[in-house]
């Protein structure tokens, strides 16, 4: 018991030290905050929508407000705030009384200056959100729980520490995405196992699939002909300074950085349903061990195959909608390269999908079991009964051996009557040649 907590506990504090670390560790890429500035929560108390003009299906201008300063140095202030109408449906928003929102405050010497409201105020519900799913895990789960959120905060910290800022300073998208990846993987199934040698072998079923998917993302990408600028924002990154940006390589990057964490929850099934076996029959051969795995493997392949379609059909549907409101002809669809990007981002980790499972059979085959176990189980019965059939043998020829000895030994008188255990009466004489009683 003490040995099994040792194993969870070593991953587990290593993995709080990384987030501790991370945590700390500067970035160069600090926040912009203007001087004589603050961001501030407001409460909105009126609104004047007179300057709204409504023109199509957006609107323009400004939406003049009274707020309440909520926080920083104002606190409890009210000022006249505005609300910039851009003409988009995608960035504006509407305020009605009583509404939350973020405001950055310019101040003088004097006091406020102007009050730009930015957006509505999430993060007292993003956090409530936050903290009902950690109560909800830790209560369902216990300690597997508490280090499903550490691994949870050790990806988060290691995508925002290190892969972001790695992409901006030009290092090697794909290197850099393979590196974190695998790291993350080798940590998180840690975490899950410990220092187990299930743990060894999901690692290795999930980083071989993780490397497969990059080397066909490598290749497909190229023969497709798909620009890294498919993905959101890439292009008003490249017009931001940073146009030195492989957006490719890092278009490449995302399609199995997607995927490892599909990949990682096939391998950590296989492996698990696997040990369970060896538990429940422990004189299973290799071969069968590794029969059974590629078994498990293709009842979870009967779903996983169309999880990656699910999770990123969400994020183009409502293009699909305009296709098909505008009768698009499907081989227009199919070729264009907005779609070519999601069905190589789909088909590609499906791949990977479908090779970590025989992958993680493979490795949990060679490391959870020993080669040919039952037969090595008859040989080592066959050799125990051997063994002990000689050593009864040789039990034998001592106990004879010893016999004789003792027996030469003896006197001949001693060798017809022997000497009883105690002599009642005093002992008396022999005569050497007849051996009677004198």
């Amino acid at each position: 018991m003490i040995r099994a907590q040792y194993h969870i506990a070593v991953p587990t504090i290593i993995t709080l030290i990384l987030c501790i670390m991370l945590w700390l560790l500067p970035s160069q890429y600090t926040q912009k905050i203007f001087p004589n500035t603050e961001r501030v929560p407001v409460s909105i108390l009126t609104v004047d929508n007179d300057s709204v003009h409504q023109i199509g299906l957006v609107k323009q201008g400004e939406q003049n407000c009274s707020v309440e300063v909520l926080g920083g140095q104002y606190k409890g202030q009210t000022a006249p705030a505005v609300n910039l109408m851009l003409g988009s449906l995608e960035q504006d928003k509407l305020y009605v009384p009583g509404d939350k929102a973020l405001a950055v405050i310019d101040y003088t010497d004097d006091g406020i200056h102007y009050i730009n409201l930015v957006d509505h105020y999430r993060l007292t519900k993003t956090i409530v959100l936050v903290a009902a799913f950690i109560i909800l895990l830790i209560a369902f789960a216990g300690w597997t729980g508490f280090r499903s959120i550490i691994s949870f905060m050790m990806t988060v910290l290691v995508i925002w520490k290190i892969l972001v800022p790695a992409f901006l300073n030009g290092f090697n998208p794909i290197l850099i995405g393979l590196g974190c990846t695998l790291a993350l993987t080798s940590l998180i199934i840690l975490l899950v196992y410990g220092l187990d040698t299930r743990s060894l072998s999901a690692i290795l079923g999930s980083s071989l699939g993780t490397l497969l998917t990059a080397f066909i993302a490598m290749y497909l990408v190229g023969a497709f002909n798909i620009h890294g600028a498919v993905m959101p924002y890439a292009e008003s990154l490249m017009y931001a300074g940073y146009a030195y940006l492989d957006l490719t390589q890092i278009f490449i990057a995302s399609i199995f950085i997607a995927s490892s964490g599909a990949m990682m929850d096939v391998s950590v099934d296989i492996t698990s349903a696997m040990h369970e076996l060896i538990i429940s029959a422990p004189d299973l051969s290799r071969r069968k061990l590794i029969q059974s795995g590629f078994a498990i493997g293709r009842a979870i392949m009967g779903t996983m195959t169309t999880t990656l379609l699910l999770a990123y059909s969400g994020g183009f549907i409502s293009l699909l909608m305009v296709f098909m409101a505008q009768g698009t002809p499907l081989i227009n669809i199919l070729n264009l390269k907005y779609i070519s990007s999601e069905i190589l981002h789909t088909v590609i980790g499906s791949i990977g999908l479908v090779t970590v499972a025989p992958f993680t059979a493979l490795t949990s085959g060679f490391l959870l079991a020993h080669p040919d176990k039952h037969d090595h189980h008859n040989a080592d019965k066959r050799s125990n009964d051997h063994f002990e059939e000689n050593a009864n043998k040789a039990a034998l020829e001592t106990i004879t051996i010893n016999s004789e000895i003792h027996f030469a030994k003896t006197p001949p008188f001693t060798q017809q009557m022997p000497t009883p255990l105690a002599a009642p009466n005093p002992p008396r004489s022999y005569h050497i040649k007849t051996g009677r009683l004198l």
